[in-house]
């Protein structure tokens, strides 16, 4: 199964998330350096350049972490529910492969902070009893349709046993 990759893709919206999330990450490192430039003449009389590298710094992390990563994260993301186990791939430069045995599954939940809330997606958690993993980025209505499936087919298969 592991030469397949999982069907599933994450919502479109999350680009959006991605770029609105690196954008005010951004711009709260960015307060650091300004700050530096701000108060480094009158206290220490350091060198002026370091704060402008500073800012370089920040705003090359900030244009990758707002366009070129969320771009990247929508490429790689997948995951497929199947009967007996959960299937996760993700990554951009490793890319990782998790299987999830429906067995394990302890619970599921579903979260979502403001941004998130605002563009009507949620991230689905699953909890196993040694780990957590996420799906990021589904629409509220597929994370619920997913949250219910795997409750129901790792009750399945708790019964099993």
């Amino acid at each position: 199964m592991l030469e397949n990759e999982p069907s599933g893709h994450i919502d479109p919206r999350a680009l959006k998330v991605w770029f609105l999330n690196g954008i005010l990450e951004g711009f709260v490192l960015l307060l650091f350096p300004i700050s530096y430039l701000m108060i480094e003449e009158f206290f220490w009389n350091l060198p002026v350049i370091w704060g402008w590298i500073g800012i370089a710094g920040v705003t090359i992390y900030t244009i990758w972490r707002s366009v070129v990563a969320p771009q990247l994260r929508m490429q790689f993301w997948r995951y497929e529910i199947q009967e007996d186990e959960i299937y996760i791939q993700h990554g951009i430069f490793v890319i990782k492969r998790t299987l999830i045995p429906m067995i394990r599954v302890q619970h599921v939940d579903t979260e979502y902070g403001p941004v998130m809330r605002y563009f009507g997606l949620a991230t689905l958690r699953i909890s196993t009893a040694a780990t957590d993993h996420h799906i990021p980025a589904l629409s509220k209505e597929k994370a619920s349709e997913l949250m219910g499936e795997i409750a129901s087919l790792a009750r399945v298969s708790d019964e099993d046993v």
